[in-house]
């Protein structure tokens, strides 16, 4: 997963963008071996606190995975 850090993602239906990439786990179908989600951790700072915000995607959500940037459609 290190390849997907600091990756960032984009919808590419009206070009948000959604965040960096920081940590990211793959949920895998253990039977056919086929990558489910993607689950993204985004960790940043709010004023003087920190927050975590994760997020899943899709797999079949993911339309391009670049050297700099996730395209995804968030459907």
């Amino acid at each position: 997963m290190k390849s997907l850090a600091q990756k960032q993602v984009i919808d590419v239906e009206n070009g948000e963008k959604l965040g960096i990439l920081g940590k990211a786990d793959l949920i895998i179908d253990p039977d056919s071996g086929v990558i489910k989600s993607l689950i993204i951790m985004n960790q940043g700072f709010i004023g003087f606190g920190s927050s975590k915000k994760e997020m899943t995607i899709d797999w079949s959500q993911i339309e391009t995975i670049g050297e700099e940037t996730i395209l995804l459609k968030k459907r």
